[in-house]
């Protein structure tokens, strides 16, 4: 299946996530898993409300007393500067339909049931954590994720509400590829990460992912639209762009 991405009116930011173009025929919702190839039709509508209860599961590990991050999580933050290459430590594992970058270095480092956690408090590791997140948003699990590695707020609600309206369905292995990031911004505390999609015609994409140090690991920021992701862009030049050495 061949996803063509939409782009929404400037003020769809604003407006709740029933009224954006992108929810009510659905298709973008794909670019937000980083283009699996499995997606229904969204049914929400004004009726749709945030979901109530936190999903009972596995969890991140707690901050110690003193508080640092999990004795059993540790990562080498001392690379502070932005990538201008992908790392060399980096294997593709199948995830949710589609090839997924992890890191030895840069992460995640753990695997607490569907959660894959632990990544390095660097920019290299906000890359990591942006796309590893993302990409569980179209699993089976997505509900723990969701609780456990998006920042809380408005926004997770409402897309905990718009996911919860499709059906999960097995996943179909992609066409498209991610080909490359940017790390446009970035601070201790944030960072905004454009990812660049090569489509099965050599068409490239970008969309903006942000997320959040929360004193324990990276968390993805939803917008308050309850979208994952920035508007889709085509790409003309990959110059500024970290390709992945594939």
């Amino acid at each position: 299946m061949r996803w063509r991405f939409l782009s929404d009116d400037e003020t769809d930011e604003e407006k709740p996530f029933w009224q954006h173009r992108r929810w009510q025929l659905a298709a973008a919702f794909l670019a937000l898993a980083l283009c699996t190839g499995t997606i229904a039709a969204l049914g929400g509508g004004p009726d749709a409300v945030p979901s109530a209860a936190a999903t009972a599961g596995p969890e991140i590990g707690p901050r110690t007393p003193n508080g640092s991050r999990p004795q059993s999580c540790r990562t080498d933050d001392s690379e502070q500067r932005l990538p201008s290459e992908s790392p060399r430590d980096i294997t593709w594992q199948p995830m949710n339909g589609a090839q997924t970058p992890l890191s030895a270095s840069a992460g995640p480092m753990k695997t607490t049931g569907p959660l894959l956690w632990c990544f390095a408090h660097t920019p290299m590791g906000a890359v990591m954590a942006a796309h590893t997140i993302s990409r569980q948003m179209s699993g089976h699990h997505w509900r723990v994720v969701s609780q456990q590695q998006l920042v809380p707020g408005l926004g997770r609600d409402y897309f905990d509400a718009m996911r919860a309206s499709m059906s999960d369905v097995e996943s179909v292995q992609t066409v498209n590829e991610l080909a490359g990031f940017l790390v446009v911004r970035y601070s201790p505390s944030t960072a905004t990460v454009r990812v660049l999609v090569r489509q099965a015609n050599v068409v490239y994409v970008s969309l903006d992912y942000v997320v959040d140090w929360n004193g324990v690991d990276w968390q993805l920021r939803p917008l308050r639209s309850g979208g994952l992701y920035t508007r889709v862009h085509p790409v003309v030049s990959l110059v500024g762009f970290v390709l992945w050495d594939v």
